[in-house]
Parts: structure tokens; C-alpha cells; sequence
């Protein structure tokens, strides 16, 4: 195969080829806008593409070096390794990381021995897909009886679930996405990075906010973003008042029925823990509020490192086995 820059003029066809919405041109024009060398290519086979992707470059500090992230890209077969290590070699990688965005049920396809298994992901194995061709009342039967219940009480207590695209909207989403991760002590991106997805992704139409009121309070509110036939559900915020009135539950039931408006095919909840879940992990919660909606648990094939520069890739992976060092290294790749 031939490894060829992708060019603006491919825009169309580079977006047909990938499979998530962190491939799209889009999402790879937000990461440049945080100032985050990107760069994208195309695998051509006879003179005509076949395979394309966009991977981010971040330095390690105190070096000359680089570390290549690809998320949700495609298989990790043999030409993309060859056109990884050209490319590792280019820009003086450490080595890159894959996250490909690949089920493993659905492939037979051996990985490559140049993938190494990764110590450190950065996205989930699995997560749950609900299948939105259903009508309605199927995908309400598949939810956990006390899913259905919290919808019902949540719209009892007159709590309203409005699609907003305003900077006012924009506005209270932030205030209750940071609100949630002081609360819950968990890592989340920056303010610059949601301010910059959101306003490149609703400008291409591909971002809305889905807010819950009560008693004209805002009480939760979700980023949905849409790329092809999907709806994502990256991020979210709630505050901690009135939790009896379960305005999560009915944010998540109208983001299904807007995904199904929108002629979307898939609803995608961005992670989740695996089918052998324990209710000490922290991540517990989360897991067991998507689970109640009856999609499926898919799990990937996980992620990999192409090594360029043994030493270095060590020392960062001990390193990051550290506190506090790792939340920092997390955030400077994920930023």
C-alpha cells in the first residue's frame, strides 16, 4: 500500500472511510484548535484509497521526543504498521499508541507482532451501543424495570428536557459538567478543550445540549454529538439538588427519541466497565445507570503501543504508574 498527506479537497471522502466520531475531519480540525499537532493520511491501494486516519503528536517533556496517539482508528493489520513506523520515524516518535475502534467479536484478524498490548489505556474496552432502529416501545421494554420506573417519576415531577445549541445553554452545561467532577473527584478535560468542541462540532452541525429543568432549574445537562449514523454521548454534567426527581434518567431517555428523530441508526455511551463489573470500582455508578437502558455491552480489541524508543517508553510507563504524575501524564495526551 501507498501512504500518501490527506489533503482538505479529500474532506468527503477521508470522512466516508472512518467509523467514530473522533476520526471525523471535525474532530481532528477541534484538536487543532487546542493547538495539537495532527496530521492525517491515507492508505492507497492500486490508486485508490482504502484506509484513512488522523493521529495527534504530544512532546515528552525534557526530550525531543513525541508520543502519536490514533484513537478509534482502523485495524491494526500489517500496512498500517508499516505506515505507522514511517510515520513514528518522521516525526520522532516514541512510540504511538492505537485505540482502534474495533469489536472484538467481529474480527478473526491476527494483530501484528509490532503492537505491543498496552499498559495504559486511555479509552474503555467496552461500552454499551443501544440499537435505535427499534421503535420505541421494544427499546423501552429492553430497559431495567427500575430505569422505566425513575423516567416515569422523573416526568411525574414535571421535570422538562430541552435541546439547546445557545452560549447561555453552553453555559450552564459547563457549570454543570465542573459542579460533577469537583464532586465526584474524577479527571475531566479543561475548560478551553469543551469550549473549542463544542463550538467546532455545532458549527458543522455535529453538537447539541440536552438540559433537564426543574421548576425552571437546570438539573443535568448532556453534550450529544452525531456523526454518521450515530449519536454519542461524551460528556455530561448534573448538579447534586433535587436527586429524587431522577432528571438523569429522563435526559437519557430523550437523547434515545432525539436519536431516533435524527434518523440515527446507533447510540453510543463512550465507555463502560466490563461484564464482570464490581460495585467497589468507582466507576460503578456510571456503569450501572447505562447498563439500565438495555443496550448491548460491546467490548474492543483494546489497546496498543508501536515502540520506537525502548528507554523512553519504559521510563514513561513507570512514571505514569505514579501519583500524582499519573493524572498529569493522562491529561497532557487526552488534552
Amino acid at each position: 500500500m501507498d501512504l500518501r498527506p490527506i489533503t482538505e479537497k479529500q474532506k468527503s471522502n477521508y470522512n466516508k472511510l472512518v467509523t467514530h466520531v473522533i476520526q471525523s475531519w471535525e474532530w481532528g480540525e477541534f484538536r487543532k484548535g487546542l493547538g495539537i499537532p495532527l496530521l492525517r493520511y491515507g492508505l492507497y491501494e492500486n490508486g485508490k484509497l482504502k484506509t484513512v486516519f488522523q493521529l495527534t503528536l504530544h512532546h515528552i517533556p525534557f526530550t525531543n521526543y513525541y508520543v502519536g496517539y490514533l484513537p478509534k482508528g482502523p485495524s491494526p493489520n500489517k500496512e498500517l504498521a508499516e505506515a505507522l513506523k514511517r510515520i513514528g520515524r518522521e516525526n520522532n516518535c516514541a512510540f504511538i499508541k492505537l485505540e482502534p475502534n474495533v469489536i472484538a467479536s467481529k474480527t478473526k484478524q491476527s494483530i501484528p507482532a509490532d503492537f505491543k498490548k498496552s499498559p495504559k489505556p486511555l479509552f474503555t474496552k467496552y461500552n454499551f451501543v443501544l440499537d435505535l432502529i427499534k421503535s420505541e416501545e421494544e427499546l423501552l421494554k429492553s430497559f431495567h424495570s427500575k430505569t422505566r420506573y425513575n423516567i416515569r417519576l422523573a416526568q411525574k415531577h414535571g421535570v422538562k428536557v430541552i435541546e439547546e445549541t445557545s452560549d447561555k445553554a453552553f453555559e450552564i452545561y459547563l457549570k454543570l459538567y465542573f459542579e460533577t467532577t469537583k464532586r465526584q473527584g474524577y479527571h475531566g478535560h479543561n475548560e478551553d478543550y469543551h469550549r473549542k468542541v463544542w463550538k467546532t462540532l455545532k458549527s458543522a452541525g455535529m453538537a447539541r445540549l440536552l438540559i433537564a429543568y426543574y421548576k425552571n432549574r437546570p438539573l443535568s445537562a448532556w453534550m450529544l454529538l452525531n456523526f454518521k449514523d450515530t449519536l454519542y454521548y461524551p460528556y455530561g454534567g448534573s448538579s447534586k439538588s433535587h436527586p429524587e426527581v431522577m432528571a438523569n434518567n429522563l435526559v437519557c431517555w430523550e437523547a434515545i427519541k432525539l436519536g431516533k428523530k435524527m434518523s440515527l441508526k446507533k447510540f453510543d455511551m463512550w465507555g463502560a466497565l466490563g461484564p464482570d463489573a464490581k460495585s467497589s470500582d468507582p466507576w460503578y455508578g456510571f456503569h450501572r445507570f447505562k447498563q439500565g437502558y438495555g443496550g448491548q455491552l460491546v467490548e474492543y480489541i483494546g489497546t496498543y503501543d508501536l515502540v520506537f524508543n525502548w528507554l523512553l517508553y519504559f521510563v514513561f510507563t513507570f512514571i505514569d504508574k505514579l501519583t500524582p504524575l499519573k493524572v498529569f501524564l493522562l491529561k497532557w495526551i487526552s488534552h
